[in-house]
C-alpha cells in the first residue's frame, strides 16, 4: 500500500482527521461527515484516494447524475449489492422508490459476509443538489446509521457551507470538515509533481513558477491551472527542442512563452475552444495584438460560415472594401447586452479589481445566491460541463450607471461591461 503522503499532497491535516474518524475497520465510525470547500480544493480526490488506499468498502455517487430520488437510492443500493455479491457474480438489479424502502433494502444488502463486520461508507458528491429533493432525504441520510442499525457512515461533499443545508426543523448534526483553498506554494508543489519524465524536475518547476506568476491573480482553480500547464508546456520547451536554448536559459524561454500566456489569459474558464484547436492556434503563431477575441479564434480554426465565405471569395477575385469592412466590423457589446458567464469567471474578475487581496472562500462563493434572489443575476443553464452553471446579468446598462453615480462605485459598471 503506497504512503498517503506521496499520493495526496498538501492535505496532511485533512487526511489525518479523516483517518482518525474512520478508525479501525470493525469500529463504529461517525454517522455522517460533511466536507466542504471551494471548487478544486481536493475534497473528492482526497476522499476517494483515502478510501481506495485503505481498501474500505464504499460507494461513490454524484448527485448531479442522480437528479431524482429514485435514481439516487437505486444507484447506492446497486453499487452496494455489487460489493456484497462480487464473489458469486450475482447482478440482480434493485428497484427503490422511497427512503423507507431504501432503509429496508439497505439492511438486506449489508448482511453479506464481507460487509457485516466493517464500516460501509456512502459518499455523496455535489451534495448541495440534495436540497432540491424530498425534505426527508437529507435528515434520513444524516441518521442512516441509527435508522438501519448498521455500521455505516455517510460523507457529504459540497462547495456550500453546512449552514445552507440545515433544515429549519432541525436535524442530526454531522462532523464538519473544511478544505481551505490551496496556497500558491501548495499549487507550485502539486503542479511541479506532474513533470514529464523526459525533462528535469527543476526545469518543469521553473515553468510552473512562470505560469503561476501570470495566472494566480485571476485563477486559483487547480484543475484549470493543471489544464493550462499541460496546454502551454510544449510552447515553453520549444526552444530547447529546437536547440536554440538550454534548460537554464530562463530569459529566452520566458520571451518565447510570454505572448502565448497572454493569449491564454483570454480563455481562462471559458472552455469555448478545445485543446486541439488551441494547439493549432499556437502553431499558426497568431499575433496576440491581432487576436479578435476567442470567438474570432474559433471561427478561424473551425471554419464557420464567415470564414468559409472569406475563403470562397478570396479565390474568385478581390474583395470589395465595403463588404470586407461590414464583415469585420464589431457590434457594440452595450447593444448586444450581457452574455452568459460561469461563476468562476465572475470571481476571477472580482479578485483582479479589488484593492486588497481577498481569499476565495466558500463563504464568498455562497453569497452568489443573494444576487440570484435579488434578481440581479439569473441562472441561464449549464454549459458542456454538468457541474458548471452559467449566469447572466439581468439589469440594464442605464440601471448600472444610475447605481454607479449614487454610490460612486465604478467597479459595478466595470463588471457589467466585462461580463
Amino acid at each position: 500500500m503506497p504512503h498517503l503522503e506521496n499520493v495526496v499532497l498538501c492535505r496532511e491535516s485533512q487526511v489525518s482527521i479523516l483517518q482518525s474518524l474512520f478508525g479501525e475497520r470493525h469500529h463504529f465510525s461517525f454517522p455522517s461527515i460533511f466536507i466542504y470547500g471551494h471548487t478544486a480544493s481536493g475534497k473528492t480526490y482526497v476522499t476517494q484516494t483515502l478510501l481506495k488506499t485503505l481498501e474500505l468498502p464504499h460507494v461513490f455517487v454524484n448527485c448531479v447524475e442522480c437528479f431524482t430520488l429514485r435514481l439516487l437510492l437505486e444507484q447506492i443500493l446497486n453499487k452496494l449489492n455489487h460489493l456484497s455479491s462480487s464473489e458469486d457474480g450475482c447482478s440482480t438489479e434493485i428497484t427503490c422508490e422511497t427512503f423507507n424502502d431504501f432503509v429496508r433494502l439497505f439492511k438486506q444488502v449489508t448482511t453479506a459476509e464481507n460487509l457485516k463486520d466493517q464500516t460501509v461508507y456512502i459518499v455523496l458528491d455535489k451534495a448541495e443538489y440534495l436540497r432540491d429533493m424530498e425534505a426527508n432525504l437529507l435528515p434520513g441520510f444524516l441518521r442512516l446509521q441509527e435508522l438501519a442499525d448498521r455500521n455505516v457512515t455517510v460523507l457529504f461533499l459540497s462547495e456550500i457551507v453546512w449552514e445552507k443545508f440545515r433544515p429549519n426543523t432541525g436535524c442530526f448534526e454531522p462532523f464538519v470538515l473544511y478544505f481551505p483553498d490551496y496556497s500558491i506554494g501548495n499549487l507550485q508543489k502539486i503542479l511541479s509533481h506532474d513533470h514529464p519524465p523526459e525533462y528535469s524536475a527543476d526545469f518543469y518547476a521553473a515553468y510552473i513558477n512562470i505560469l503561476l506568476g501570470v495566472f494566480y491573480t485571476v485563477c486559483r482553480d487547480l484543475k484549470e491551472l493543471r489544464h493550462l500547464a499541460v496546454l502551454n508546456f510544449p510552447k515553453y520547451c520549444e526552444p530547447v527542442v529546437k536547440g536554440e536554448a538550454s534548460e537554464r536559459d530562463t530569459r529566452k524561454l520566458w520571451r518565447n512563452i510570454e505572448p502565448h500566456l497572454k493569449k491564454a489569459m483570454q480563455t481562462v474558464y471559458l472552455r469555448e475552444i478545445s485543446s486541439s484547436q488551441w494547439e493549432k492556434l499556437q502553431k499558426d503563431d497568431t499575433d496576440p495584438g491581432q487576436l479578435k477575441g476567442i470567438r474570432g479564434s474559433i471561427e478561424t480554426v473551425t471554419g464557420d460560415t464567415s470564414s468559409a465565405n472569406y475563403q470562397d471569395t478570396k479565390h474568385h477575385g478581390k474583395i470589395k472594401k465595403t463588404n470586407f469592412l461590414k464583415k469585420h466590423e464589431k457590434t457594440s457589446n452595450h447593444l448586444l447586452g450581457p452574455k452568459p458567464f460561469p461563476l468562476d469567471r465572475l470571481l476571477a474578475i472580482l479578485y483582479s479589481i479589488v484593492d486588497s487581496r481577498v481569499a476565495p472562500t466558500a463563504n464568498i462563493f455562497s453569497q452568489i445566491t443573494s444576487l440570484v434572489t435579488l434578481q440581479l443575476l439569473t441562472l441561464v443553464g449549464h454549459d458542456d460541463q454538468l457541474d458548471g452553471p452559467k449566469y447572466k446579468c439581468t439589469v440594464s446598462l442605464d440601471f448600472i450607471r444610475a447605481i454607479a453615480r449614487t454610490v460612486n462605485f465604478d467597479i459595478i459598471k466595470y463588471l457589467y461591461d466585462f461580463l
